[in-house]
């Protein structure tokens, strides 16, 4: 079920899968509320890892300061600052709950229950959008979609991947955490900026990112 020419997304049916989202109720150790993203109607799908104990109080993802951090790659590299981002961008996340906090300090990982419990959301959103792009952020979420050992082996590098019965372009980014120096040092440094200069010139990045208006509720045609 590859991505095709006349295919057109429906907003209605990603408005309902929302829905359905924030009533979810599969993880007792997670906290509520839900956290998702605009319902935006884009080829291109950002992958996150799960909220901190901000964003179930803004309501939005990467709401604080590792969110100020992507978003100022995103401005720096590829000339698009966070609102157009989160109004073009479809952002989705492996868990959409607040794992908590580790008792030593920190935000637990989620365990791997959770993650499986979570993953029909994202499978849902894939069938709904059939993005040309994913954009996992972190070493959880590129898991889910390529098998790594470290960051260096896949940030800085185009994937063609089939998930499911999907196939599309993966560029990972390493998290934007500030707790973590490898964006800041090399080869971290070097590979984050050839990573955002492969998913600024993507088609399915300018494509989404370059029209203005979405006519009658649905993604246009290529």
């Amino acid at each position: 079920m590859d991505l095709a020419s006349d295919w057109i997304p429906s907003i209605a049916a990603l408005e309902t899968h929302l829905k359905l989202l924030r009533g979810c109720g599969r993880c007792p150790r997670m906290g509520k509320p839900v956290v998702h993203g605009n319902a935006v109607l884009s080829r291109v799908m950002l992958v996150g890892q799960a909220p901190g104990d901000k964003e179930p109080v803004l309501q939005r993802p990467f709401a604080w300061t590792a969110g100020r951090t992507l978003f100022r790659w995103f401005e720096e590299a590829c000339g698009i600052g966070e609102s157009r981002f989160r109004s073009k961008i479809y952002i989705a996340a492996v868990c959409r709950c607040f794992p908590g906090k580790k008792p030593a300090g920190g935000d637990r990982v989620p365990m791997p229950d959770e993650v499986e419990n979570c993953a029909p959301w994202l499978e849902s959103e894939l069938d709904l959008l059939r993005p040309e792009l994913v954009i996992p952020v972190g070493a959880l979420a590129i898991g889910r979609f390529v098998a790594a050992g470290s960051l260096e082996q896949v940030v800085g590098k185009q994937f063609r991947v089939r998930f499911r019965a999907h196939q599309f372009d993966l560029v990972a980014l390493p998290h934007p955490s500030g707790a973590s120096t490898w964006p800041r040092r090399e080869p971290g440094k070097s590979l984050l900026r050839k990573a955002l200069e492969l998913i600024s010139v993507h088609p399915g990045w300018r494509g989404a990112t370059q029209v203005d208006s979405v006519p009658n509720g649905v993604l246009a045609k290529n």
